[in-house]
């Protein structure tokens, strides 16, 4: 994708977000509410997703390859649901840390 359609892609999508913000802040946080309510939910299903396919593959299929594989997926699934909590997990440290984050 060049940037010339990323950028329209992108103005797309944000446009309304910044139209109908009133402010700067408003406009952080209804980008922030938008990922935290879209973005990180999908993160989290891939991450099961992974973890599921690879059980599936490691104890439905036969052979040798598709155990290897299958672990695989499931050790990619492990390591995104490790990340993506230890991510939560830090940001709700600095949320509390910083006094009137609203935490």
């Amino acid at each position: 994708m060049s940037l010339k359609k990323t950028l329209l892609l992108a103005s797309v999508v944000l446009l309304p977000a910044s139209a109908h913000a009133a402010s700067f802040k408003d406009f952080t946080a209804s980008l922030v509410e938008l990922v935290n309510d879209s973005v990180i939910p999908l993160l989290y299903a891939f991450a099961f997703l992974f973890f599921l396919v690879g059980m599936v593959r490691f104890f439905f299929f036969g052979g040798e390859e598709h155990r290897q594989k299958g672990k695989q997926f499931m050790l990619w699934g492990v390591i995104g649901f490790v990340v993506l909590f230890s991510v939560w997990g830090i940001v709700r440290l600095f949320l509390t840390a910083i006094p009137g984050a609203g935490a």
